[in-house]
């Protein structure tokens, strides 16, 4: 079979070698004797079928997104497997509609077939029931797929504002603390939903019992506030939000009965001094929202904040973690593009932005599932001296 040219003399081993490997991959007589060939049989139909899930991703998130709208891993979780027939009727589907989803769903292993004709849950969609936070965050992207359809725009700094700018207002505004109640409500909403998700990973890594008092910043609406509260019950914590948000954070220590040991504060924490004396703070999907001088000044703020020798826990997806490599730069880089601020860091990055904004001790902590949300720990120095 015939190959392109080799590559020029001056190249390193590993350059040559990859050109070769990318001569062999574009050659259509390569392709089609990998095919027939038994030892790589398997490594090119493998391959197919990765570059046809990439070009599918956007079918499979609809189907995953109708099973969600109809609450359909619920119903499976609450009755168990049902017939298809039945199935159709509760969720108010004629059944040749019913049927398309559950094939499909059965294909993505959301569903699984039972005895008898049933459907019941299937590996990939049973954490999905009554699981809030996953479901609340697979709803919320159909914003996300609206502000994609021209990625070139959003590429080339042509598109005008998405809806994702305004799902997240303060993206978009250079005086967050002056926006209503109403203009919060919804990301406030979801943040609350989908922070178990990552209060799981944070509390399974670091036993707060140790520290006195918790300033959780960013910390919306109390939720990873009062989990903490309720993880560590000798601990005082305070959340410092915008004002509207945390308003809504007073009122759910409240609610949880609370409110003796949590205290909410509004402002902006890019603006306004934070409450001082705590020996813990905590950023929770919080940095990434945010450009390198912003992030500097929130760390510069929550080190003045924090006692000598206190702590910081900051916890986040990271980009280029082992294994999840397209969540960070894949899936979170053009997330924020479409939010039209922040990006992805990885570990090596944060590190620097802590050591410059005075931090010292900077170490990653083993989190049970990365994924979620990958945790540094930073101290400030016991003396300036």
């Amino acid at each position: 079979m015939a190959l392109p040219a080799a590559p020029p003399l001056g190249t390193s081993w590993l350059d040559a070698a990859l050109a070769w490997r990318d001569r062999l991959l574009c050659s259509p007589g390569f392709r089609r004797w990998a095919e027939r060939f038994g030892p790589t049989r398997w490594i090119a139909r493998r391959r197919a079928a990765q570059v046809f899930d990439l070009v599918a991703g956007f079918v499979y998130s609809q189907v995953l997104l109708a099973c969600v709208q109809l609450r359909v891993f619920d119903l499976l979780r609450a009755r168990g497997p049902l017939p298809l027939s039945t199935l159709a009727q509760l969720l108010n589907l004629p059944l040749v509609g019913a049927e398309r989803l559950v094939r499909a769903a059965v294909a993505l292993r959301l569903l699984e077939t039972r005895s008898q004709g049933r459907v019941g849950l299937g590996p990939l969609g049973a954490p999905l029931a009554g699981n809030a936070g996953l479901t609340a965050m697979v709803e919320h992207h159909a914003v996300l797929y609206h502000d994609l359809a021209d990625p070139l725009a959003l590429l080339r700094g042509d598109a005008q504002p998405g809806q994702l700018a305004g799902y997240w207002p303060y993206a978009g505004t250079q005086r967050p603390r002056e926006l209503p109640g109403h203009r919060l409500a919804d990301y406030s909403e979801l943040m609350a939903d989908s922070v178990p998700l990552v209060a799981e990973q944070v509390l399974q890594t670091y036993p707060l019992g140790r520290h006195r008092r918790l300033l959780d910043v960013g910390g919306g609406a109390g939720a990873f506030a009062c989990a903490a509260a309720q993880a560590a019950p000798q601990l005082e914590v305070q959340v410092f939000d915008l004002p509207a948000v945390a308003a809504r954070a007073a009122q759910r220590f409240e609610q949880a009965g609370l409110a003796a040991r949590c205290q909410a504060f509004g402002g902006d924490f890019f603006q306004d001094e934070l409450p001082a004396g705590a020996d813990l703070a905590t950023l929770l999907r919080v940095v990434h929202d945010h450009d390198d001088a912003r992030v500097l000044r929130l760390l510069g703020a929550v080190r003045r904040a924090l006692v000598p020798g206190g702590a910081l826990l900051l916890a986040e997806p990271l980009a280029d973690t082992p294994g999840a490599e397209r969540m960070g730069h894949a899936y979170f880089g053009w997330y924020l593009m479409a939010m039209g601020r922040g990006e992805p860091r990885s570990e090596a990055r944060l590190r620097a932005l802590l050591s410059e904004a005075g931090f010292i001790r900077v170490r990653r902590l083993r989190t049970p599932l990365p994924l979620q949300a990958s945790a540094l720990l930073a101290t400030t120095p016991i003396s300036l001296v």
